[in-house]
């Protein structure tokens, strides 16, 4: 099949179900999976289409729905079944925003709206649902990396609380920390250069001063403290994490 008639195909297909509610969620979770992740040599048409039909709209509708029916307390004994079905849901959209922040560069609406809800089942996933909590941080860190997504979009969604509150987290997982890590890198080297391309001076020094604000809040120093016995471990981890030439934006930029 070629990747026109693919395109096609699944461009139909979601929107017949936006028109008419005729598949189940499975199925029309499975669409957008298929869409974004699928192999092509060109990604701007896939963008076209997503962005078309309100991908990140539909995300936050989805993923909204489906925490209201997860016991994130772990309270209820029956019906896990079901609600495990739901967790299942929330991994794979996960998955899909992780793979949409990273890759997509064309769209613009419901940055704020969509990363607010990733930051909510990031909250209520953290002490209970670890594997949906480490899914979190991915899209997350993808967010901060892209340029689509404004520093202050990561404020107004709740991002920069929630990655400060769970790096404090005594339980924290290697790869949510490195990936909170990055996150804050990321919103330094950014504001860093928009130091050089922002014309409203005044709007990005009083970003930069929220952004350090809350880090003092939520325990700067102690933080950083931290940071400087986690680094070496993360160091030996891999060629690709993070390497000191970009800790320097963290530790000594802000």
């Amino acid at each position: 099949m070629s990747e026109e008639v693919y395109l096609k195909e699944f461009r139909g297909t979601i929107q017949n179900h936006q028109e008419h509610h005729n598949l189940t969620r499975l199925a029309y979770q499975s669409a957008w999976q298929f869409l974004v992740y699928g192999l092509f040599n060109n990604y701007s048409p896939v963008e076209v289409i997503a962005n078309e039909l309100h991908l990140a709209r539909e995300a936050e509708r989805e993923l909204e729905e489906l925490t209201r029916n997860v016991d994130w307390m772990r309270k209820m004994v029956g019906n896990r079944e079901n609600e495990m079905k739901e967790e299942l849901f929330i991994l794979r959209w996960m998955r899909i925003m992780k793979r949409y922040f990273h890759d997509f560069t064309m769209w613009k609406e419901g940055n704020v709206e969509l990363i607010n809800s990733l930051v909510q089942i990031y909250r209520a996933a953290n002490d209970n649902c670890r594997d949906i909590s480490s899914e979190c941080a991915y899209p997350l860190r993808n967010a901060s990396e892209n340029r689509v997504v404004n520093v202050q979009d990561l404020f107004e969604g709740g991002a920069v609380d929630t990655v400060l509150e769970g790096m404090q987290r005594p339980t924290l997982d290697d790869n949510v920390m490195r990936n909170c890590l990055y996150f804050f890198l990321n919103v330094s080297k950014r504001q860093k250069h928009e130091e050089k391309d922002e014309t409203d001076e005044a709007k990005r020094n009083a970003t930069k001063m929220e952004l350090f604000e809350k880090m003092e809040e939520e325990g700067y120093e102690d933080i950083i403290t931290g940071f400087c016995e986690l680094i070496p471990y993360y160091l030996s981890l891999s060629e690709n994490d993070l390497p000191f030439e970009d800790s320097s934006y963290y530790f000594v930029y802000l």
